[in-house]
């Protein structure tokens, strides 16, 4: 079984050792995503923005490896502040209105960057 690094201009840049995602057997893994804007750099700070932004870098990854949001079967939310949960909730919600995905989330102590939110994904390959 081959191991394949997932690289794609539609997610931030690696800022350490590690692949954007891997494709392996029938799973893509994605690296925890911060906010980051992939076209210009930018940190999110608001948390329904950086929210959305993490989970749009997820999603880059997850196509860019030839599969779909709806084949995530699991998730792990890092929070910089627990606080933030219900903010989050609701526009991860829309990400995953039909059957979602099993999840983890947790507060974190610090996140790389100091960003209020990282995610990473477990997906089906189609």
């Amino acid at each position: 079984m081959s191991i394949q690094p997932i690289q794609t201009d539609q997610a931030p840049a690696a800022i350490g050792a590690y692949s954007q995602g891997v494709k392996v057997g029938g799973f893509i893994f994605t690296s925890g995503q911060l906010p980051l804007n992939p076209a210009t750099g930018e940190l999110e700070t608001d948390i329904r923005k950086a929210t959305k932004q993490a989970l749009e870098n997820v999603k880059g990854i997850i196509e860019s490896a030839g599969s779909s949001m709806d084949k995530v079967i699991k998730v792990s939310v890092f929070l910089r502040d627990l606080e933030d949960f219900g903010p989050m909730n609701e526009v991860y919600s829309t990400y995953f209105s039909e059957n979602p995905p099993a999840r983890s989330a947790v507060q974190a102590a610090r996140i790389p960057k100091d960003a209020i939110i990282e995610i990473d994904a477990i997906a089906l390959v189609e």
